[in-house]
C-alpha cells in the first residue's frame, strides 16, 4: 500500500484526532493543525493564521502534500464560528490547492454537518459565499446580539455555505482542473467533547434526537466519520466531486424523505 502525506486540521480532538490516528495506523505521514497540541499550532479564524498554518504545514511535509482533510470547527452561537467553519476551511484549502496539484493523486475533504439542512440565515450564507468575511462577521454578530437561540444560526449557516462552496469549487479550475476531487462529509450526532455536555442529561439527548433522528445505529463514534474521510482522501476516490455525504445514521433520509430533487 502506498503511503501518503496528509494535513488534517482540528487534529487535537474529536473527528480530527480520530482521523489522524486512523491514517497513522495505516502507515501514512500526518501533519496536524490545531490551536494547540499539534504539529502546527495556528489560529484558522484569521487570515494571518491560515497563511501561517498552510506555510508551516507544507514546510513540515517537505513540500509534498497528497491530501488535506479539514475537520476544524466550532458550534458557538457567535461570529467566530463563521470564521473558523467557513473561511478557516475555504481559505486554508485554496492556499494549499496549488501544492496539492503537485501530487500524483491529490485529494481534499472537509467536514460539513447535518446542521447544513437546518434553518439558516440566507443573508449570512450569501456573504460567506461572496468571500466577504468582515460582512459575514458583522451579520453573525447581529444574530448573536439577539441571544443564543438566534445566534446559533451562525453554525448551520456556516455549514450550509461550506457545502455549497464545495459544489462550486469542486468543478473549478483550481480543483477539478488540477485533478483534485473535493468533497464534504456531513456527520449526524458524533460522540465528541463538543457534544458531551449536550448529551449528559436525558433532556439533552431527547432534544438532540428530535432534531437529528438517527434510526440506524444511533450516535456515532468519531472513527466512523474518520473512515469515510480517509476513503474520500485516498487514491481510490478518483471521480467523486462536489458531494456532501451525510454520514448521519439516517437523519437526512428521515427529515427530508425520499424526494429531494427539484423539478
Amino acid at each position: 500500500m502506498t503511503t501518503r502525506t496528509y494535513i488534517v486540521t482540528g487534529s487535537a480532538s474529536g473527528i480530527g484526532a480520530a482521523t489522524v490516528q486512523l491514517l497513522k495506523e495505516r502507515g501514512n505521514t500526518v501533519i496536524g493543525v490545531d490551536l494547540r497540541n499539534a504539529e502546527v499550532e495556528a489560529d484558522l479564524s484569521t487570515p494571518e493564521g491560515r497563511q501561517i498554518a498552510a506555510d508551516r504545514a507544507v514546510e513540515l511535509a517537505g513540500g509534498t502534500v497528497d491530501a488535506v482533510i479539514a475537520c476544524a470547527g466550532i458550534s458557538a452561537p457567535v461570529p467566530l464560528t463563521v470564521s473558523v467553519n467557513f473561511f478557516g476551511v475555504t481559505g486554508f484549502l485554496d492556499r494549499l490547492a496549488p501544492v496539492l496539484a503537485r501530487s500524483e493523486a491529490p485529494r481534499a475533504v472537509v467536514v460539513s454537518s447535518m446542521a447544513s439542512l437546518q434553518p439558516n440565515s440566507p443573508e449570512l450564507v450569501d456573504a460567506m459565499l461572496a468571500g466577504d468575511e468582515p460582512l459575514a462577521r458583522q451579520i453573525g454578530q447581529k444574530l448573536a446580539d439577539q441571544g443564543p437561540q438566534i445566534g446559533y444560526l451562525n453554525y448551520p449557516s456556516s455549514k450550509r455555505a461550506l457545502s455549497r462552496w464545495v459544489r462550486r469549487a469542486s468543478v473549478s479550475d483550481l480543483y477539478a482542473g488540477n485533478g483534485i476531487p473535493l468533497n464534504a462529509v456531513a456527520p449526524g450526532t458524533v460522540l465528541t467533547a463538543m457534544t458531551k455536555e449536550l448529551l449528559a442529561t436525558p433532556e439533552g439527548v431527547k432534544m438532540v434526537d428530535e432534531n437529528v433522528p438517527m434510526p440506524l445505529n444511533g450516535h456515532s463514534e468519531p472513527v466512523v466519520i474518520a473512515r469515510l474521510l480517509a476513503w474520500l482522501a485516498s487514491e481510490e476516490n478518483s471521480h467523486l466531486a462536489g458531494q456532501t455525504i451525510y454520514c448521519d445514521g439516517g437523519a437526512d433520509a428521515t427529515l427530508r424523505g425520499d424526494d429531494i430533487w427539484q423539478s
